[in-house]
């Protein structure tokens, strides 16, 4: 993959890797960061990602590893409040049902949010989404009937059924 080739795979890839890693973790800013880290790896082992049947879900897989990475440092430097470093707040969507979703999704196990957002968002059939996460597909489907269940349960409970009518 030479420097035109990448620029266009980044270009045409950065924002809907992003929107995905955003609902999978919940943190845009975050989401932002890992991504583009990502992409510094993938420049690094453009060759691999050249060979690769999808530097797509490459460069997702590795965003997603770099957030999991940086949540659990998070966690255990523990730092007291007055050294937290807090960033600036991300702005909402408007649309109350796309807030509704995401605010759902976060409060899914991860895997099953993860489950669902790959297909569900990133549109990837299970086989796919099994080989990406490195699990059976058998695996991938009852969590996704598991993460549809708490979902619908969940934005029902928030007042939005599964197909975004609200009922409040």
């Amino acid at each position: 993959m030479d420097e035109a080739e990448f620029d266009e795979f980044y270009t045409s890839s950065f924002g809907r890797i992003t929107g995905q890693l955003y609902a999978m973790i919940g943190d845009r800013d975050e989401a932002q960061e890992c991504v583009q880290e990502a992409f510094v790896r993938a420049w690094q082992h453009r060759g691999k990602l050249a060979k690769a049947d999808h530097p797509e879900a490459w460069v997702r897989t590795a965003a997603y590893r770099l957030a999991v990475s940086r949540w659990r440092r998070k966690k255990l430097a523990a730092r007291p409040a007055d050294r937290a470093l807090s960033s600036a707040p991300y702005a909402a969507p408007v649309d109350e049902t796309r807030v509704a979703l995401l605010a759902a999704l976060q409060q899914l196990p991860d895997k099953q949010r993860q489950a669902l957002v790959l297909h569900h968002l990133v549109d990837l059939p299970v086989q796919d989404v099994a080989r990406e996460v490195g699990v059976p597909e058998g695996t991938i489907k009852a969590r996704l009937s598991r993460g549809r269940t708490a979902l619908a349960s969940l934005l029902a409970t928030a007042g939005t059924d599964a197909t975004g009518a609200n009922h409040v």
